[in-house]
């Protein structure tokens, strides 16, 4: 049985954040998002969405559009349920590009699934064997707001914290030590660097924060210096989580095989889908590594793609899906949804289990193929 790819749409879909989202890498307002919607002469559509990134896989709403036009093309006429076939043709027409490789992985998957009758979860052999619960992100800013900020993640309920750091020494230092202070010693704090820090920096760094109980780190020095990252690792008394060093199955192997780090942060807009993510979780299991799922400013949509993920092994333990929470408006039908403490709960519909309102689609910029 073959599901023939009819017609393939995409749309340019910024959404505006409560409030600016602060990096190393700078700061961002919106997320410039892009949907992939793709439909077959038998009659099932299945939904993708990508976030591109400028300063990590090199791409933009705008040139997702671009390179998402030649791939739907390429696309067309295709069997949908060949997913394996299909991440393998986009990769023989263009170089990376891994965001929007990503949404239109997505959304073969949620028609793959549809067909078998399965939540999407379930069609990759997961289970619902464990409880999905998030962090939440607070951005890098002045200590007084990052401290600010802190207190109120934990009014929220959220029952972890994570930071981003890669600002000047003492100023990092500062910022967690304020932070513990402030919420005190029960709940946990992971801090991302987003590759803010040169190597003797990051040693020095990570061992000042230790003392404030520390889960992990994510991506202390820039994604280039990787062969440093086995010696960083030696010397920290921190976790070290591979984050931007760490797109592909590819990349995954070259890290184990260094013994670079403890943990592996997999995103499906660096791995470009879930069919390479799926690699880099195997490889992360025979390894006994723990894993992190997490993601750019994609919405519901492309995160609900994510927590089925996260149901497809016991090596992954943490949970980054607190992006959506910033955004001021919520254009997805269905989902996952956001419960108390930070619980994300799977839907268990057939497929994806996810959508976008037509309405909100109809205001948006369109190619159609």
């Amino acid at each position: 049985m073959s599901l023939i790819l009819s017609h393939i749409e995409l749309y340019a879909s910024p959404i505006k954040l409560k409030e600016p989202f602060v990096i190393s890498l700078g700061p961002l307002d919106h997320a410039e998002n892009v949907v992939v919607v793709l439909h077959t002469k038998e009659g099932l559509t299945g939904f993708g969405e990508c976030s591109p990134f400028l300063t990590i896989n090199g791409e933009s709403m705008g040139t997702a559009m671009v390179v998402g036009e030649l791939l739907a093309k390429a696309l067309k006429g295709k069997d949908a349920l060949d997913v394996e076939g299909c991440s393998a043709l986009m990769d023989r027409i263009i170089y990376g590009n891994s965001s929007i490789k990503s949404a239109f992985d997505i959304a073969l998957h949620d028609i793959a699934a549809q067909y078998a009758g399965l939540p999407l979860y379930a069609f990759l052999g997961g289970k619902k064997n464990k409880v999905l619960q998030t962090d939440y992100t607070i951005s890098l800013g002045p200590i007084e707001k990052m401290v600010s900020d802190a207190q109120r993640i934990k009014d929220r309920g959220f029952q972890f914290i994570k930071v981003k750091l890669g600002g000047a020494k003492e100023d990092d230092i500062q910022r967690i030590k304020g932070i513990r202070e402030q919420v005190g010693g029960e709940i946990p704090i992971r801090i991302d660097a987003n590759q803010g820090w040169y190597p003797q920096d990051a040693i020095e760094i990570l061992n000042a924060i230790a003392p404030y109980d520390i889960q992990h780190c994510e991506e202390p020095i820039p994604r280039w210096l990787f062969m440093e990252l086995p010696a960083i690792r030696k010397q920290s008394p921190i976790p070290i989580m591979a984050d931007e060093s760490c797109c592909d199955n590819h990349d995954a192997k070259r890290l184990i095989d260094l013994k670079a780090c403890d943990a592996l942060n997999v995103k499906l807009g660096k791995s470009a889908g879930i069919v390479k993510a799926l690699k880099i979780i195997r490889l992360a299991e025979q390894a006994n590594m723990s894993i992190q799922i997490g993601g750019f400013l994609e919405s519901r949509l492309a995160f609900t793609a994510s927590a089925h993920l996260a149901l497809c092994s016991d090596h992954i333990v943490y949970y980054d899906f607190d992006t959506p929470l910033m955004f001021e408006e919520d254009p997805v039908l269905g989902g996952i949804q956001y419960l108390e403490k930070g619980i994300v709960t799977v839907p268990d519909v057939a497929g994806l289990g996810a959508s976008m309102d037509e309405v909100y689609l109809a205001g948006l910029k369109k190619i159609s193929v």
